[in-house]
């Protein structure tokens, strides 16, 4: 699975670096960090709804989407997968790390 994130990554950052006319990783660093951040909410959305909804393969689909688009904006904010790894590193050695629940929201 290592290989498949970094290989993905590494080609994200390429598009960033020499973008390729007809490629939508390069159309999506063309139109901005709005634009990156749009599909990441609505790929956040579209897990959601598929884990409620739908089958298992579209969920798998939809998680696929949403780490490319998760790629893409790491990228673009010059964020690397060793970094993320390290941070993931960091957090599996705590232990007792139970939060407390946050209170119901009660006015809008």
């Amino acid at each position: 699975m290592e290989n498949e994130f970094a290989s993905l990554y590494e080609t994200v950052l390429d598009r960033y670096k020499n973008p390729e006319e007809g490629s939508y990783t390069s159309y999506l660093f063309s139109k901005g960090e709005k634009k990156i951040l749009k599909k990441v909410g609505e790929e956040c959305t579209e897990v959601v709804v598929a884990s409620l909804s739908e089958t298992k393969e579209d969920l798998i689909n939809e998680f696929g989407d949403l780490f490319y688009h998760l790629m893409v904006l790491m990228v673009q904010k010059g964020i690397s997968l060793e970094e993320v790894e390290a941070e993931l590193n960091r957090r599996s050695g705590k232990k007792h790390n139970l939060k407390a629940e946050r209170k119901p929201v009660t006015q809008y």
